[in-house]
């Protein structure tokens, strides 16, 4: 693809990284994780056709510190995929963050997708709505306390917590994993359609918004001429990548968070972990 002018951005490329990053630099260094991880499993929780109640179940990975280590890889790795396309290097700091947090979660699918990640879910055990009342109820009568001050040492106590995925969008994940292992994408179909992803001319805050949708076109062309090469008896093809790919839009990237990152390093902010992996060296 063609380059623009000259902006170089203006990070620091010996910048030390913070343990966040590390966690995910040496998770990449263990084979072992992404290997155990990419173990077909038959579980998860595909919610009942025509039930809204079964899909909105909330759960938790089977085995986190496996799946999460696997996408934990896959994140260092995608992350370094966009750094070495010379186009986005080309773009100054504040497009290419822009870019980046618009895209890392469906990015971060595309390469579980081709890494050919699985990953099994189980249901969580919340309380019931009345064991809820209930106990707030014997909360409320232990001290009497004001209310300002009762509030406040609640919230100290017990912080709201971010809910756990529910088995719909869980359901959502797997499907786009099984339409793009049931279309058998290459590595060079993978490339094309993360930079289609990646190259977003849509996002508010963009100020090279004819360049970028230059290159998301330059993206999709060389996807269709390299599938009319390379596949010239099946001339659907690249309208099914196309119909594969506008199934990420409706995974939400609080749910990869959640699901993948959240388990082993806590609460994390996305848009500050990705920003200090790109002014780091992978």
């Amino acid at each position: 693809m063609a380059c623009v002018e000259r902006c170089r951005c203006c990070a620091d490329p010996q910048r030390q990284s913070s343990i966040l990053y590390n966690i995910l630099k040496s998770d990449e260094q263990q084979p072992g994780a992404a290997a155990a991880a990419a173990t077909p499993g038959q579980g998860g929780h595909a919610p009942e056709p025509g039930c809204s109640c079964g899909s909105q179940r909330r759960v938790a990975l089977k085995s986190p510190q496996v799946a999460c280590k696997a996408a934990s890889a896959v994140l260092v790795k995608t992350l370094r995929f966009v750094k070495n396309v010379p186009c986005f290097q080309e773009l100054p700091l504040d497009e290419q963050l822009v870019l980046v947090r618009s895209c890392w979660a469906p990015l971060l699918v595309l390469g579980l997708a081709q890494d050919r990640v699985h990953f099994e879910t189980v249901e969580t055990t919340e309380p019931s709505m009345l064991h809820r009342i209930l106990t707030n109820k014997r909360r409320d009568e232990e001290q009497e306390e004001p209310r300002r001050l009762l509030l406040l040492r609640r919230t100290q106590e017990h912080p709201e917590q971010p809910k756990a995925p529910s088995a719909g969008e869980i359901h959502a994940i797997k499907g786009f994993l099984a339409k793009c292992w049931s279309l058998d994408i290459s590595t060079k179909e993978y490339a094309y359609l993360k930079g289609t992803v990646l190259f977003n001319p849509d996002l508010p805050g963009l100020h090279c918004v004819q360049y970028i949708q230059g290159l998301q076109q330059e993206a999709q062309q060389a996807l269709n001429e390299h599938v009319r090469l390379i596949h010239k008896g099946d001339q659907a093809r690249f309208a099914k990548l196309n119909v594969a790919l506008s199934m990420l839009w409706s995974i939400n990237a609080n749910v990869i968070a959640e699901l993948f990152f959240r388990p082993i390093i806590g609460t994390v902010n996305m848009d500050d972990m990705l920003l200090e992996m790109l002014c780091a060296k992978l």
